[in-house]
């Protein structure tokens, strides 16, 4: 039945694409909207069809199981590269996680929630007393563009966020544990949700990774580890503490829980443009028509998100039961350990191994005298005790072969890494400044948050650990030297402002710093006005 569906399905693209582009071809280009309204007419007319075959020989009964981890029948707008056709399972969430973050981008693509009216059988007043009763210490506005984005969440894709409900019960309680840790709101958690859709592997077009959507250089301010074993954007408990340092300084700049959480969708310097368009005020709706048009609908998403993780059960969504670990122990691994090792003696999967210590990129935890988590659902626990004393030796040249082995080590960025500060050259492209200093131009892009376009004059940060010889070298600390005027002093690094600096600007030219650290360092508070020339701290040296 599935195959015939199919097949009338494509029957009916190759009817209608034809006549959409003919009609096309004859008539002035379309507006967007155009488009995006013929978009969702295409849609609704293949869903009623769809519906209409298969009610013809189906009951009317709900035919997925609840044991099913992931719902087929709801991802048929996905395109086709996206699309996954997963078996029946509970053992893994690799797939119910990638399905996810591919269905919030696709779906936020089609559906204009800022322009559009959607309409519920729920009264305003309703919505309202409801948000009010949650009590959140972070404001919860309600207006026409909130109201859509909770009638997409609990109207358009219950069947998704059932899914990520499943998830909430695994992660929500560590992440509540981690905000009250900075002693910040614990409504923060649910940016996980906007951020990933609860997916630590989550990568975007910009390539920010991991469940809390960590950039490549604001992670290593924040000292998130990444090298060719490791990177603990992936890791949500890892990369969860480096979002609430990350919003703690965000709200030390605005003042406001909105802005903050604004900024952490563009960055502040976004923020402040927006704030200064709009004529110095802090109110988010006052500077709403200034910020990217992303991060418009990003508050928004958060005040959805919130009222339906509390009132799913007004909506009849029920959580889908999800199989992970009610309790995980945890093991400091202080020699090499691969996974294969760890799941021949004590029966645990590698995909279990990996859904659990998604940081590891080559199912390697590397050997230091520092040590690395691991982290093993406790019914497996006994059994890796058990083995301990045997288990790094087992099979090991075959699990660390020689030369797969040292390829992993000797691209490992940490090796000796420095910070090279590149200025673009005219008629210089980011392929011939990749060659130069033998990295990839992905690399380069993600360390400055670039896409294909550089400028003469642009400053551009490499790490590298063969740098020309011409090359202007820093250590790891610094993230631009050039711009970074330093002394050592008392026992500290210390820094000379510069006309137009601001703190949070001072502590990303230092890897590992944050605006935080700065403040505390030199006893400032939100108040504190800098002036050029003066010295402060930065770190002990």
């Amino acid at each position: 039945m599935r195959k015939t569906v199919s097949i009338i399905l494509l029957s009916l693209f190759a009817v209608l694409l034809p006549q959409t582009a003919h009609s096309q071809i004859f008539s002035k280009k379309p507006s967007r909207n155009a488009l995006v309204a013929e978009i969702e007419k295409m849609k609704r007319t293949i869903d009623s069809l769809k519906q209409e075959l298969e009610y013809e020989s189906i009951p009317m009964i709900d035919t997925i199981s609840s044991n099913d981890s992931i719902n087929p029948g709801g991802l048929s707008f996905f395109d086709s590269e996206d699309f996954i056709d997963p078996q029946p399972s509970t053992d893994s969430l690799l797939s119910v996680w990638y399905v996810q973050r591919s269905m919030m981008i696709d779906e936020n693509s089609i559906i204009n929630l800022e322009d559009q009216q959607l309409t519920s059988d729920i009264p305003d007043s309703v919505y309202i007393a409801r948000l009010k009763a949650l009590n959140s210490f972070i404001p919860l506005p309600y207006n026409n563009i909130v109201k859509n984005h909770i009638i997409f969440y609990t109207q358009r894709i219950p069947n998704k966020i059932d899914i990520m409900l499943g998830l909430s019960n695994f992660y929500m309680p560590q992440f509540e544990e981690i905000f009250d840790q900075y002693n910040l709101p614990k409504e923060l958690k649910i940016m996980a949700i906007i951020e990933s859709a609860l997916n630590p592997r989550a990568v975007s077009s910009a390539n920010a990774k991991g469940m809390w959507q960590f950039m490549y250089r604001t992670a290593l301010q924040y000292n998130l580890r990444i090298d060719s074993y490791v990177d603990e954007r992936l890791d949500p408990i890892a990369s969860g503490h480096a979002a609430a340092k990350y919003l703690r300084d965000s709200y030390t700049i605005f003042g406001d829980w909105l802005l903050a959480i604004a900024s952490y969708n563009c960055g502040p310097g976004n923020v402040n443009k927006a704030i200064r368009r709009a004529g110095g005020s802090r109110d988010f709706w006052t500077i709403y028509p200034y910020l990217p048009r992303e991060t418009r609908g990003y508050v928004p998403s958060f005040v959805a998100a919130m009222y339906t993780m509390a009132y799913h059960k007004e909506h009849r969504i029920t959580p889908r039961p999800i199989s992970m670990a009610a309790h995980l122990d945890t093991f400091l691994i202080t020699r090499p350990l691969h996974f294969g090792q760890i799941s021949e003696l004590t029966g645990i999967t590698r995909e279990e191994l990996s859904d659990y210590n998604p940081q590891y990129l080559n199912e390697i935890i590397p050997g230091n005298t520092k040590g690395n988590i691991l982290k093993l659902p406790y019914n497996y626990t006994n059994a890796f005790v058990d083995n301990q004393n045997i288990i790094y030796g087992y099979k090991d040249s075959l699990f660390f072969n020689p030369i797969v082995y040292n390829n992993v080590r000797n691209t490992s960025p940490t090796t000796q890494r420095n910070a090279i500060t590149h200025t673009v050259r005219s008629g210089e492209t980011l392929s011939h400044i990749a060659t130069r200093y033998k990295v990839r131009v992905s690399d380069i892009q993600a360390w400055n948050g670039v896409k294909s376009v550089i400028r003469p004059g642009q400053r551009l940060t490499i790490h590298t650990s063969n740098p020309p010889a011409q090359a202007t070298r820093t250590t790891t600390t610094t993230a631009s030297a050039s711009s970074a005027k330093t002394t050592n002093s008392g026992g500290y690094v210390m820094y000379t402002i510069q006309k137009g600096d601001t703190l949070w600007e001072i502590s990303r030219k230092f890897e590992g710093v944050t605006l935080n650290d700065i403040m505390k360092l030199n006893g400032f508070t939100k108040n504190t006005k800098i002036m050029p020339g003066r010295k402060i701290r930065i770190r002990p040296i």
